[in-house]
């Protein structure tokens, strides 16, 4: 009876597998699947306008039109604030430039990467690490995209609105209104999770037309209310001398720690590239001047809104749409909707970009036998929505400022990615080996664990670690504190270069001594030990069928 049950259980998980490769051992259904796999020349679909397509679209969205907010508050003048966004995002753009092309030049994704710099095993940390964050910040967009669908609405149905609907919610944290709102959204985000990454391509293109179209229209209709373009363009600088100087780099820093995310993922799509080059200057161009622009138009349009309403700028757009709103008229409610609608397909873009995808990546590395970037992406809604998301944006415990702050911490992992692949291994990799269980293997290290990329990793976190608790609240020193206003660059330099000290101590395998890529001889590859008896393996069962 238990043998029948036992074989049972066995048919109902060959059922729920997701596609693999026949002939694989045990240990190596762990680490590969069908979208873990080098991505075959039919589905390299992603050309150079793609990605400008991609960095368009991402670029227009609700955190980019407050970036210069805190900055200007703080007391830099307009024109300050704009240019640490233009140097920011430049600097972020090369660092995305330095993953990316990895993905470009293997077609691998990042949890693959990472194998060559912790381990085989290794590296399952920092991806569940990646994995659990996009979860996370799913549930925080997806509820910001549920209060631009109450704007689209109410811009219909004036009463759509918390204090004329009654709440049938009265002790869950929020109300029926904004609950419905976030539910409608998270359903309507639903299909996009279901296309395959060289597919949605195609959302981005779509995104890339209507969205910033709608955010020039409310440029427009701002400054024409306004007549004029507002006070705070004529407001100069609050600060002098060195305070000025630390808070030119602290708005810097924060745009490159807006990127963190998608610095470390950007593999994950740049992966789907016809050629390297594709993934090079269109990315290296678009995003400082997509976010740019986008920054640009939130500082004018709220420079407007003192003038339109009084009182201090009103840097949320959703909260100046809704001033509109109350303002009533037909042809403001049209153009609220439009707006709103705009600002919901934005959302929408950047949850699956920066969230869905990474999420669904990540999980696929982590249980590749029974999950796919599609599966990967449908868990990481669901915990989006049971976490309740709401009560993490209205309590008073600096979650915000936790999530924002841990971000830099995935620069020490793009340290130790970048320093391997670029100035340890100087671009070689061993693709099959990524995906490969044998104990000899040149990825295995000890026990599937890198010491060196984790020493690493550690170094970059510790040179932060007293900075990050004082952005939490701690009382710190203030030379922990200038070391946290650099902190991508303190993670990212200390972990880069501990790693290649200690690959240099105590030298890595497969590594090569010139500048050598061979991703161009990646084909479709097969990764099962075919005729291959050489190595040990973590397990020597073969699993047959096509998993």
């Amino acid at each position: 009876m238990e043998k029948v049950k036992n074989s049972r259980i066995a048919q109902y998980a060959d059922k729920i597998a997701v596609e693999s490769e026949p002939g694989l051992t045990i240990a190596q259904l762990m680490l590969f699947n069908h979208d873990l796999k080098p991505v075959e020349p039919e589905r390299r679909q992603w050309g150079a306008w793609n990605f400008v397509g991609f960095w368009v679209a991402d670029s227009f969205n609700i955190n980019t039109w407050m970036i210069s907010s805190s900055a200007i508050v703080s007391g830099l003048s307009w024109w300050q604030s704009w240019l640490t966004v233009w140097i920011g995002y430049s600097l972020a753009a090369c660092f995305v430039c330095l993953t990316g092309r990895i993905g470009a030049t293997y077609h691998i994704s990042f949890p693959v990467v990472n194998r060559a710099s912790f381990g085989i095993w290794g590296s399952l940390w920092p991806v569940f690490n990646r994995a659990a964050m996009a979860c996370i910040w799913y549930g925080v967009q997806a509820w910001i995209g549920g209060n631009c669908v109450y704007l689209m609405i109410r811009a219909i149905w004036n009463n759509w609105r918390p204090d004329a609907i009654h709440n049938g919610i009265p002790n869950s944290g929020t109300n029926t209104v904004d609950f419905v709102s976030f539910l409608l959204f998270w359903a309507i985000s639903l299909p996009a999770i279901w296309f395959p990454v060289e597919k949605i391509r195609h959302l981005f293109t779509v995104k890339a037309i209507f969205v910033p179209t709608a955010g020039v229209a409310f440029f427009v209709w701002a400054v024409v209310r306004a007549k004029g373009i507002g006070p705070i363009v004529h407001q100069g600088s609050k600060a002098q001398r060195s305070e000025l100087g630390w808070l030119m780099v602290q708005g810097i820093m924060s745009s490159i720690a807006n990127f963190a995310t998608l610095i470390v993922n950007d593999p994950d799509f740049a992966r789907f590239a016809r050629k390297p080059r594709d993934a090079l200057w269109s990315q290296l161009i678009t995003i400082p001047i997509g976010f740019a622009v986008t920054s640009f138009i939130g500082i004018i349009v709220s420079s407007s809104s003192t003038v339109i309403f009084g009182g201090d700028p009103i840097w949320n757009p959703l909260d100046l749409l809704e001033a509109f709103l109350n303002e009533g008229g037909s042809g403001q409610r049209f153009g609220v909707f439009i707006i709103a609608a705009a600002f919901t397909l934005a959302q929408l873009g950047t949850n699956i970009a920066a969230n869905s995808v990474s999420a669904g990546t990540d999980m696929a590395a982590l249980l590749p036998r029974y999950l796919n970037i599609r599966r990967g992406g449908y868990i990481c809604a669901l915990v989006g929505l049971v976490m309740c998301p709401w009560h993490l944006l209205s309590s008073s415990n600096n979650f915000t400022t936790y999530l924002s702050a841990y971000s830099v911490f995935l620069s020490s992992i793009a340290g130790v990615m970048v320093s391997d692949y670029y100035w340890v291994r100087k671009g070689y990799l061993e693709v099959k080996e990524l995906y490969s269980g044998k104990r000899t293997g040149p990825y295995y290290y000890t026990h599937g664990f890198s010491l060196r990329g984790y020493t690493a990793y550690v170094a970059g976190v510790l040179i932060n670690i007293v900075g990050f608790a004082g952005a939490v609240g701690a009382d710190v020193p203030i030379a922990a504190q200038r070391i946290y206003d650099l902190n991508f660059f303190a993670g990212f330099g200390v972990a880069g270069c501990v790693y290649k000290l200690l690959c240099t101590a105590f030298p890595v395998p497969a590594v090569s001594e010139m500048w050598l890529e061979v991703g161009d001889e990646i084909r479709n590859l097969s990764v099962a030990y075919v005729g291959d008896s050489d190595g040990e393996y973590d397990d020597e069962g073969l699993h047959g069928g096509d998993g």
